[in-house]
């Protein structure tokens, strides 16, 4: 089979095409065509090597994963399991997580055992499940399940125009929030707004902590003070005590991640004197994946697409990852 692979980390020359052994399910498996693979963000971190995640050689990316039953395991329920079922695929696992420190799924064929396996509803599409669940889910579990976002908070969105970006300006919508977009360009800017973010701030142009405090007002240790009412940080690095400067008296930080750095400058004052309560959110569970694929078959969830590509293309979606130029989520189609 076609499949991509990387033998060592390094730079984006070691990812390529090749072929690949096919594999064989075992007989509580399920072999798996896969329709569409999507890329997230630690991919590139991935191919570069991350200190202490051992990663096995040779790797194939590619966690999110959809695709359709062609062959049974002699031990795999048939009242349940059949071929030509259409399928999303759960990627974080006890062993680990795929495309991390397990093979991913951006190849012509995987065997999964059907405990790791989600039926994929007739409306959703094969590239709209691979958007899940790696960055919808975050998003899902950060903004409701842990959040709590609330019908008419002003909700501040750093890094708003990638996967996870793009799912939480959807998610606060639907909550019926007040949505502020922060994002690096007016192309992306624009996108954010016909996605429905109610203010977009363009940083490329502004200060988004000086935009904040023009339009809603400067943050106070008193009632009646600005700022907005929840802001969502999965950057960390610079943006991490920055952002603090937009959040008002009580209000919530959310984050699932820190792409800009793990180990940030902070500010402690803001916290204990703003009294602010920072929530962390780490990945998602079976249930999240789950209402994210209902959400999309009932037409109140869209995922955002940047470019759908052939494996043989893989080098272009990596690069625009690295780039910073794309807005929603990059698939493959194997």
């Amino acid at each position: 089979m076609k499949a991509v692979v990387f033998h060592a980390h390094g730079p984006l020359e070691n990812v390529h095409v090749e072929d690949y052994p096919a594999p064989e399910p075992g007989a509580g498996e399920c072999l798996i065509r896969v329709k569409a693979v999507s890329l997230n963000g630690f991919d590139p971190m991935i191919l570069r090597g991350i200190p202490g995640l051992r990663t096995p050689m040779p790797m194939i990316p590619g966690a999110d994963v959809s695709g359709e039953i062609v062959e049974l395991g002699s031990e795999v329920d048939r009242a349940r399991w059949k071929v030509g079922d259409r399928v999303a695929v759960i990627p974080n696992r006890k062993p680990g997580m795929m495309g991390e420190t397990l093979r991913g799924g951006a190849c012509e064929f995987i065997t999964v055992a059907p405990e790791w396996l989600l039926p994929v509803p007739d409306k959703v599409t094969h590239v709209q499940a691979a958007c899940l669940p790696t960055a919808y889910g975050a998003a899902i579990r950060m903004m409701y399940t842990r959040g709590q976002v609330q019908a008419g908070e002003k909700v501040l969105i750093l890094g708003a125009s990638g996967g996870v970006g793009t799912c939480c300006v959807q998610l606060a919508k639907l909550a019926g929030c007040h949505v502020v977009a922060v994002t690096s360009s007016g192309d992306k800017a624009e996108k954010l707004k016909a996605l429905g973010a109610d203010q977009v701030i363009d940083t490329s142009r502004e200060s988004y902590v000086e935009a904040v405090i023009k339009t809603y007002g400067k943050p106070r240790t008193y009632e009646g003070g600005g700022g907005v009412d929840v802001v969502v940080n999965y950057s960390g690095g610079a943006s991490w005590a920055e952002c603090f400067r937009t959040l008002r008296l009580r209000g919530r930080l959310l984050t699932c991640g820190a792409t800009g750095g793990y180990d940030p400058k902070t500010d402690i004052r803001y916290i204990w004197s703003f009294e602010f309560t920072i929530i962390g959110s780490n990945g998602w569970t079976r249930e999240d994946h789950a209402t994210l694929l209902d959400m999309i078959a009932g037409g109140r969830l869209k995922p955002v697409i940047h470019s759908e590509l052939p494996l043989s293309r893989i080098r272009e979606g990596y690069q625009d990852l690295i780039d910073r130029r794309a807005f929603g989520k990059i698939v493959l189609i194997p």
